[in-house]
């Protein structure tokens, strides 16, 4: 999967200069963000799990004086998808419960061997699809950087499948990954349950008993399958451009980088960007 932008700008030009802001007419300048919606909530016996939020990364330019809307999506709650996050024009979509479509797709039941919900192109993957067979193991929720497991039998064993993998991204000036998918659940018997997807994902359960994980908070994180179901992580807005701070809004820090300095507005809640 590859995370599109929202606005067709190419990622070359905001180290262009010395200066490190690149001005262009009408007092405008580009930034960079990374916009992560809601992740889903797993439901509970036989359900997949869920998938992570709708995962946006990129360039935009926006207007000195402008007052940008920032939403940062709840994560869903049991076996519901998550909200939306967005930053002025940009969305990202929540992600999809068990077997439902969203950001990225929530994993497929253990009582049905079809294929897991899709993700939304451009902003995350499709779920794992489910298997009757054995001991009905669910398919992992689609994450931002990959697609859920699907779930499986190996001999007398049943596992269910993990969720999708993260993206790392480095825009505070540390590596971290977010939008893990959740992991399926297994109903019962020998085997194991779907495995969290790295980047808040959430761990299956095994039904009847076992709950799934819930997403991790700000991270966009589908939670896990199975038992009572699980809750998904919510999303996170970040925009950072190079230089001191010249924008009011979010969590301010700055970070140093090849001896240049930027500044970060991070949001995890909503709120507004004044450029």
């Amino acid at each position: 999967m590859s995370v599109k932008s929202a606005t067709g700008f190419s990622t070359s030009s905001i180290k262009s200069s010395n200066a490190g802001i690149t001005n262009v007419r009408g007092g405008a300048y580009f930034l960079n963000y990374l916009v992560i919606a809601g992740g889903g909530g797993g439901g509970g016996s036989y359900a997949g799990g869920a998938g992570a939020g709708g995962y946006l990364t990129n360039l935009t330019p926006v207007s000195s004086g402008t007052v940008y809307i920032v939403t940062v999506g709840a994560g869903g709650a049991i076996n519901t998808n998550g909200a939306n996050s967005v930053f002025g024009l940009i969305t990202a979509i929540g992600g999809g419960s068990s077997a439902v479509a969203g950001g990225s797709g929530g994993g497929q039941g253990g009582n049905n061997n079809a294929a897991g919900a899709p993700g939304t192109p451009g902003q995350g993957n499709n779920g794992g699809a489910g298997s009757t067979d054995g001991t009905y193991p669910s398919g992992g929720g689609g994450g931002a950087g990959a697609a859920g497991q699907a779930g499986y039998v190996s001999g007398p064993n049943s596992y269910a499948g993990n969720g999708g993998n993260g993206l790392s991204s480095s825009i505070t000036g540390t590596a971290v990954t977010r939008g893990g998918g959740g992991g399926g659940q297994l109903f019962n018997g020998a085997g194991a349950s779907g495995g969290a997807g790295t980047g808040g994902g959430g761990a299956g359960g095994v039904s009847p008993y076992g709950t799934g994980t819930n997403g991790t908070t700000n991270t966009g994180g589908g939670g896990g399958g199975g038992g009572s179901g699980s809750t998904g992580g919510s999303g996170i807005v970040i925009i950072s451009y190079p230089g001191s701070q010249r924008a009011s809004g979010g969590i301010v820090s700055t970070y140093l980088s090849d001896g240049f300095t930027y500044t970060v507005h991070s949001f995890t809640g909503s709120g507004t960007f004044t450029a």
